[in-house]
């Protein structure tokens, strides 16, 4: 295989699903000899690219001026000999494909795009559809493009899930000693308490409200449980945060149901809890959490749609509950505490065969005839 120069456009390098991938790529790149290149207006994560080459700029910067870097980025792609240019979010999509555009069709590297999430249906989000390629993070997200953007060759669309690592993500993993110990010493109400956590960030969207319902119908039924709420707030989201724990007084709850906030150790949160929760109300284009802790050997109960849909009906098919039945939900968290579901082996979301079929598509497209 020729070495190719794949040049990877997004607005930061924060948290969040597209970030990841831009670093797992841009690492299996470096490491099977090929050049990494990696355009965004950096962020906490920017140190983990390691050897790929990491461009500044404000490409994710909502203003019509951002459109002029498409100029400074048609040379870049010129002076570098890119092959590839893959663009992973809406705004750097379309400064990638004016650049892309403005080039003479012979010379031009191939445009790819991800299609990380259900967007609002309209004309801004359609550029993520004009990638020569279209990568699809679930099939879900490949209906919701078929579903909205019928004038899209369903043959340029390749659906390539997500996928965790199982070496940092093992069955049965232990978090360390010293931090089981400060988790103690941090929590001491939950000494001896069945733990059904929710990980999600702090918003509407992500089923808090129903997490609380869940809690209560729980307390009703005379477990001794331990609701923990994991996720961060973001300081538009402060008055829902304050909102959650009035419901959570209200309901009695007070001392039943932790928000831990923002969690860098998130694995190890998972690896200890009961029970694992996905109650998001609008669909996900993919079920990281319920995959993360189906990995470790977590049951988990998510509402049968979206992304954590396709994950449980692979892996652990009997926690999908109906979307919004809080009951139903309550139900099978009582039946897997007392019967453990069984979590089959994760062959399909991996990280490994992501990166395959990732670099697999590069290679393809690059290969004449």
């Amino acid at each position: 295989v020729m070495p190719l120069t794949v040049l990877q456009v997004l607005p930061a390098l924060e948290m969040g699903g597209a970030e990841q991938g831009a670093i797992e790529v841009a690492g299996e790149l470096e490491k099977r000899g090929h050049r990494a290149l990696v355009i965004s207006g950096g962020g906490a994560l920017t140190a983990q690219l390691g050897a790929a080459r990491h461009y500044a700029w404000p490409i994710g910067k909502k203003s019509p001026f951002t459109l002029l870097l498409a100029r400074r980025l048609r040379r870049l792609l010129v002076e570098e000999g890119v092959d590839i240019l893959h663009a992973r979010s809406r705004l750097p999509a379309w400064v990638a494909w004016i650049a892309w555009r403005g080039l003479p069709a012979t010379s031009r590297p191939t445009f790819i795009t991800t299609v990380h999430g259900p967007y609002t249906v309209n004309g801004y989000s359609a550029i993520m559809t004009k990638g020569e390629r279209v990568i699809a993070v679930s099939e879900f997200i490949r209906d919701y493009i078929q579903d909205n953007y019928p004038g899209v060759d369903p043959q340029k669309i390749a659906v390539v899930p997500r996928g965790v690592d199982p070496q940092r993500f093992p069955a049965g993993f232990v978090p360390a000693r010293d931090w089981l110990e400060q988790w103690r010493a941090a929590h001491p109400q939950l000494q001896g308490k069945t733990l059904i956590t929710l990980p999600a960030r702090i918003t509407r969207r992500k089923g808090q409200e129903d997490f609380i319902r869940v809690i209560r119908a729980l307390k009703q039924a005379g477990l001794n449980i331990h609701g923990l709420s994991a996720g961060g707030v973001h300081p538009r989201r402060r008055r829902f945060h304050r909102a959650l724990r009035r419901m959570a007084a209200a309901q009695k709850l007070g001392d039943d149901i932790t928000f831990l906030g923002h969690r860098d150790d998130l694995r190890e949160v998972l690896a200890i809890s009961d029970i694992v929760l996905s109650l998001a109300k609008e669909p996900e284009a993919f079920g990281r959490t319920a995959l993360e802790a189906l990995s470790l050997g977590r049951p988990v109960v998510a509402y049968d749609h979206g992304g954590a849909r396709e994950v449980l009906r692979e892996l652990q098919p009997e926690g999908l509950a109906p979307l919004g039945d809080v009951a139903a939900v309550a139900r099978k968290v009582q039946a897997f505490l007392k019967t453990a579901p069984v979590i089959a082996p994760n062959r399909t979301f991996t990280l490994k065969r992501m990166l395959d079929k990732t670099l697999a598509l590069y290679e393809q497209t690059r290969t004449p005839g």
